[in-house]
């Protein structure tokens, strides 16, 4: 029986092509298990219903290999366990096939550590390409992350309150807002410009 699985995640988050194409390959709604939660959590209810459904002599069929797990070592201990318990796995979008119910010998073991490696290499790459951008975006002064939902006045406001000797704690209480969210928010403190007593006693 074929068993088909997706899963969302930060680098493929198209889950209606994933089931177009298992549904193509002949696996049946009522027979494809889905999680929709992205992130690096792996606590996966629909992985899990799978896993309980799933019998020997079955085959879970997945868009690419990465929809299995996280990392090399998670990939190939799944795969470990579930030929443990006589069920394969298919892969229908990988530059290199895997099908782990065909005798493949060594190449096919070959090809599924450089595809999780491959998929692996890519999540790394794709966080320092954005961790990049965040840091150029910072250094250029513009927006990182989400736009800012602070209201526009109470910033103001938590200013003018640093401004004229408030504590962060007392700023806090006043504009309802987290420390964190002000530490995030508000601008470095202006520089005082030198008053003249200042300038005599420097000289």
């Amino acid at each position: 029986m074929l068993i088909g699985y997706a899963r969302l995640s930060t680098t493929h988050q198209d889950l209606a092509g994933q089931l177009d194409a298992l549904a193509k390959a002949g696996v049946d709604e009522s027979r494809t298990f889905v999680d929709k939660k992205s992130g690096s959590t792996m606590a996966r209810e629909g992985w899990d219903a799978l896993l309980a459904f799933a019998r020997p002599t079955d085959t879970i069929v997945v868009y690419t290999l990465d929809r299995v797990g996280r990392s090399v070592l998670s990939v190939l201990q799944t795969i470990a366990d579930l030929r443990a318990n006589g069920i394969g796995i298919k892969t229908l979008a990988d530059p290199i096939p895997v099908d782990t119910t065909a005798e493949g010998g060594p190449m096919a073991e070959l090809a599924i550590v450089l595809l999780t490696l491959f998929a692996q290499m890519e999540l790394t790459f794709n966080k320092e390409r954005a961790a990049h951008a965040r840091a150029v975006a910072a250094s250029q002064g513009r927006q990182v992350g989400r736009p800012s939902v602070v209201d526009p006045k109470v910033l103001q406001y938590a200013i003018h309150l640093r401004d004229t000797g408030s504590t962060m704690g007392e700023i806090a209480a006043a504009t309802k807002l987290s420390r964190a969210t002000l530490y995030r928010h508000l601008p470095p403190r202006p520089e005082a410009a030198p008053t003249a007593s200042g300038i005599q006693a420097s000289r």
